[in-house]
């Protein structure tokens, strides 16, 4: 086949003075930062379903981009024309893993043998090219929401075949991505919820949901998958409520049922929005329980109240998650994913080469930034100061359960009152932020 993007090479790093709109200005992939190269920070993933699978539809109108790879093909056909533009794109993009849902890269068929059958033509194709350009899959997933037949949910519908083929559907997934060398398998529940509570026993579905994950953990361990299972947080859209909602609901949810061991989470930026947190809270929410494994790269419009998956260009936005990563020591299995989409009105194939350099550039300055404020020092002094009533006497006490309420009683019966508050220095703060973006 013919290439998809003959007059483009391969996208190189120009440097920051550069002009060049299809140059990187600050993602440099072997520039070593805090003693650990730029691609092993960032772990950048494309994935299959915005890149290979949007063509601009929305709500309110049809495609936009008819790509011209697409143009003479449907079905099967279309499915196996998409598989070397893809590789190609990311190879010239130099992305080192990619990510895909099993009916974003094979079609449905008119029964779920005619599906995997499906599937596994395709399943072909990508081993050829993981072998031709070294590009690995960061994790797959099952796409159990589009369907007429998961109109009521996946794990959580009504009707128990619907449950019965969603499990096969995961089943066939995972197998797959034990084939093609995953990293890891993600549960996103995009029909995971309800619309109205008059027709939904909650109890129930959520006890159904647990045991679907319990199965496919029993599962995971019958193959011999090693990859790490990862839970999407999202709060709404297409349902009215997910109960994967947000990061603490889900750990909440992994805690109730014993999960947690075996699930860390994939969260993402414009699904944190949704749900009215900042990625920054999410990722402190996942950190602190240990659970963080990797994060979809987008951004949403905070003036539309929906999930518009736009590529990040926010600065503070990715300082903030790289500031996160670094402190806990950086993502392994995980990467950082662009599970985000060009513009409606962006629809040419070059389109997607601005989108994904600009979003490759953003995290990169976002780890040069937060590595930087790290050496800087200021930042994590000011915040360990404010704890520092904390690290001695009654505060290192209540820590480690040496006091309880009548010996804290006694303490401030004889100091008489606490001692006073120091500034939080909000403004201080966003200024010494300011001095490194």
């Amino acid at each position: 086949m013919p290439a998809a993007f003959p007059n483009l090479g391969a996208i190189r790093y120009e440097g920051p003075n550069s002009k060049n709109a299809l140059a990187f200005k600050h993602y440099n992939p072997g520039e070593l930062v805090e003693g650990k190269p730029m691609r092993d920070h960032l772990r950048f993933s494309v994935v299959y379903w915005h890149t290979m699978c949007g063509n601009g539809t929305d709500v309110f109108g049809g495609p936009t981009a008819i790509r011209p790879w697409e143009k003479k093909f449907t079905g099967l056909d279309l499915a196996k024309a998409r598989v070397p533009v893809f590789f190609e794109f990311a190879e010239k993009l130099g992305a080192p893993f990619y990510a895909f849902h099993d009916r974003d890269v094979a079609p449905h068929g008119k029964t779920l043998r005619e599906s995997n059958s499906f599937f596994d033509a395709i399943v072909k194709l990508l081993k050829e090219q993981h072998k031709r350009t070294g590009v690995k899959l960061l994790w797959g997933t099952s796409q159990l929401f589009a369907h007429a037949r998961y109109a009521h949910g996946a794990a959580t519908s009504c009707n128990a075949d619907v449950f019965a083929f969603a499990a096969a559907q995961v089943k066939k997934t995972l197998e797959v991505t034990k084939e093609l060398g995953g990293l890891g398998y993600t549960f996103w529940g995009g029909r995971e919820g309800y619309s109205t509570l008059w027709n939904t026993n909650m109890k129930r579905e959520l006890e159904h949901l647990a045991k679907f994950l319990h199965m496919a953990v029993d599962y995971k361990k019958a193959i011999g998958f090693k990859g790490q299972f990862y839970i999407e947080p999202k709060p709404k859209e297409p349902t009215k409520h997910q109960y994967d909602s947000d990061a603490a609901a889900c750990l909440n949810f992994l805690r109730e049922f014993d999960l947690l061991k075996h699930f860390k989470l994939n969260l993402e930026t414009n699904h944190a929005t949704l749900a009215g947190h900042s990625m920054q809270h999410e990722m402190q929410v996942a950190i602190a329980a240990g659970a963080l494994g990797s994060m979809d790269a987008n951004t949403g419009d905070e003036l539309l109240g929906w999930d518009t998956d736009q590529f990040p260009t926010s600065i503070y936005l990715t300082t903030q998650c790289m500031l996160e990563v670094l402190k806990m020591g950086g993502l392994t299995t995980g990467g950082v994913n662009f599970d985000a989409k060009v513009r409606r009105e962006s629809f040419e194939p070059v389109d997607l080469f601005h989108a994904h350099i600009g979003g490759m550039d953003a995290f990169a300055r976002g780890l040069k930034i937060a590595a930087a404020i790290r050496k800087d020092g200021r930042l994590a002094e000011f915040v360990k100061q404010r704890y520092a009533s904390w690290d001695s006497g009654i505060g290192r006490d209540i820590e480690k359960g040496k006091v309880g309420f009548r010996e804290l009683s006694a303490y401030m019966m004889k100091k008489g009152e606490a001692t006073a508050n120091t500034s939080g220095r909000q403004e201080f703060l966003e200024n010494l932020i300011n001095e490194f973006i």
